[in-house]
């Protein structure tokens, strides 16, 4: 084939950009990663999975009992702080008040077990590392330290090696925050004035300068 021709052929694949990166740029585990992370993703976007949107735009039924479905008790409340230090509370409310807690929760309960496991394992190491760091589990961390550690996780390059394990786990999770978060009324109205009229199927992530771990 004239090369010409096979680049127009692969471009009319339907391959897209991030993937094609990822595939020149990924190693075996690498792709492992990206397969995962994808698969999440792909879960976030499904609407059945945003159960937690009635809930979150009523106070009553947001103070209900919950029970999760693949967390425990605590493992919830890491991931409300997570989600909670992603989106935090600002003039509008944040991702704890948006439920995104129970939106990945539900995700877990839907998503392999091999990929919950990996989830899982990335939650504990956050505590693990949280210890190293600062010789306290995450939640029980000073919001300026939680904000560290997500901060080395979240930058582009250089991350220390003890870090590295943290990063995939972290991509996952603020991936989750911003699509159960922009799923709410309280993110699609009060955070980005959405009336109704608007509609837009990806969400690339809050604008919001402080918000942008």
């Amino acid at each position: 084939m004239i090369p010409n021709e096979h680049h127009h052929a692969a471009a009319a694949s339907g391959i897209s950009r991030r993937s094609a990166l990822r595939g020149l740029a990924a190693g075996a585990g690498a792709t492992a990663t990206a397969l995962w992370l994808d698969r999440l993703e792909l879960l976030a976007q499904n609407p059945a999975m945003h159960t937690h949107v009635a809930a979150a735009s009523s106070a009553q039924a947001a103070a209900a009992p919950f029970t999760p479905k693949a967390l425990t008790a605590a493992q919830l409340e890491s991931v409300a702080t997570l989600a909670e230090l992603i989106i935090p509370t600002t003039d509008t409310p944040g991702a704890r008040a948006a439920l995104v807690d129970r939106f990945v929760d539900n995700i877990l309960a839907n998503t392999t077990p091999a990929d919950k496991e990996r989830f899982l394992t990335g939650l504990t190491w956050m505590d693990t590392r949280s210890t190293a760091l600062y010789g306290k589990a995450f939640t029980a961390a000073t919001p300026e330290q939680q904000t560290e550690l997500l901060t080395r996780l979240a930058a582009d390059s250089g991350q220390a090696a003890d870090d590295a394990p943290g990063v995939p786990f972290f991509r996952a999770m603020k991936g989750m925050t911003i699509a159960g978060y922009y799923s709410t009324k309280i993110g699609l109205e009060q955070e980005l004035g959405d009336n109704g009229q608007l509609f837009n199927p990806v969400f690339e992530g809050c604008t919001h300068k402080e918000h942008q771990i």
